[in-house]
């Protein structure tokens, strides 16, 4: 792509992570390409090409399923009344198509280990803000005032927490400083967008320690706010463990090179929130299995207006949760039946999180592994009701009547 937007006559640059990562000697997994071609320009070049966005105006070239993406250099708006580049009263960018040079473009990026450009005609990094000596110091420093910086686009204080855990960085003092003086400015971002944002920071192996950092300045509570509430509460002098077994549990399933699912750890997020309202609603007289159920309601319901979960997260959701209450009939047809259930493994899994963080008696999740494992016949063993026993003597049968004793003449009767 390089080679042939140089062909064309364009000049064209790796920039990025994907330089960053070669840098440290990882393998990146995508690539970005900046060019002085505008995106209809990229378009003529590339026939498998598709413009997108309307914020940040790009080309997509694809080659089967990998997705290159293509970006014009950007440059500085001419006027604050600019049509091309659009701000709210926040100081948020709503527009920035604003195209210029490759020494403005630097610029407009983020962190000065993001803004390193490899060359392909002399295989050199071209480095205008000294992200070279960042990048030795393992530093992350934002490119301009960081406040500001922060104000155009409140995600990159979350990209901030993302980066420094990722790579090992430390976050710079004057970044810090703005990270908690303008956090809460991440609330005007849309909760789609930072569904989005919680998938890269929970599902890259790095969960626990960005749940950490995110709460350290102020950032958690904005993207899940009944979850930091619940957190606030502490049983028996000790904070509530099951998140944390959850976001480990899913670091170390992601370093065995297994699979990790959202919505299990996002129900993790939510279960102490449920709880606590169904509870409340029991105690004022709802059934158990409703109150649990318009509990369910209304946390995800308040959830999504901060991160917009998508449904089909929020139904699995519900699943697991309800599948709780179920795991204590273990007598009669029902474990059989529970056990074809669909979500059953997930399931059981978080009670075994509870169980593990004190949740639920340890016994029931044992029964329910061995259960998994016996065979059919030990299974209807295992669900056989006990026996009650009274120490009555059993009763006689209907119609039945004692023998008349026989008697000699002169004997007593």
């Amino acid at each position: 792509m390089l080679y042939k937007l140089q062909k064309e006559g364009y000049s064209a640059y790796l920039v990025g992570g994907c330089v960053r990562d070669l840098l440290l000697g990882r393998e990146p997994k995508d690539f970005d390409v900046v060019t002085n071609a505008d995106p209809e320009e990229i378009k003529k070049v590339f026939r498998n090409c598709r413009l997108i966005g309307r914020r940040f105006r790009l080309a997509h070239v694809h080659f089967g399923r990998e997705v290159i993406e293509v970006a014009t250099f950007r440059g500085p708006a001419e006027s604050k009344n600019d049509e091309k580049q659009v701000l709210n009263n926040e100081g948020r960018l709503l527009r920035d198509n604003v195209y210029g040079t490759i020494e403005e473009d630097v610029w407009r990026r983020d962190f000065t280990v993001n803004a390193l450009y490899y060359n392909i005609k002399d295989f050199s990094v071209v480095d205008y803000v000294d992200g070279m000596t960042d990048h030795k110091a393992a530093q992350l420093k934002l490119i301009g005032d960081p406040e500001t910086r922060f104000r155009e686009d409140p995600v990159r204080m979350i990209r901030a927490v993302r980066f420094a855990v990722k790579l090992g960085f430390n976050i710079d003092h004057d970044c810090e400083v703005a990270m908690h003086k303008v956090a809460d400015l991440l609330s005007s971002i849309p909760s789609a967008r930072l569904y989005d944002e919680a998938i890269k920071l929970f599902l890259s192996g790095y969960a626990l320690q960005t749940f950490e950092m995110l709460r350290h300045y102020g950032l958690f509570q904005v993207l899940f706010p009944a979850t930091e509430q619940s957190l606030a509460v502490e049983e028996n002098g000790y904070p509530k463990q099951l998140l944390i077994k959850a976001l480990e549990n899913s670091d170390n399933r992601i370093a065995d090179g297994k699979t990790v699912t959202a919505y299990f750890l996002f129900a993790a997020f939510l279960w102490e929130s449920v709880q606590t309202s169904a509870k409340h609603k029991v105690s004022r007289g709802v059934p158990e299995y409703v109150a649990y159920q318009d509990a369910a309601n209304e946390v995800i319901a308040q959830q999504v207006k901060s991160t917009a979960l998508p449904r089909h997260i929020t139904l699995a959701m519900r699943e697991v949760w309800s599948l709780q209450a179920k795991f204590n009939a273990r007598y009669g047809s029902k474990p059989s039946r529970l056990i074809t259930h669909p979500r059953f493994r997930a399931g059981y899994d978080f009670l075994c999180l509870r169980a593990e963080t004190g949740g639920v008696d340890p016994e029931l999740a044992e029964w329910w592994g061995k259960y998994q494992e016996a065979s059919e016949n030990d299974q209807r063993k295992m669900t056989q009701p006990p026996r009650k026993s009274t120490g009555a003597k059993s009763p006689r049968k209907r119609g039945y009547r004692p023998r008349a004793k026989k008697t000699t003449p002169g004997s007593d009767v």
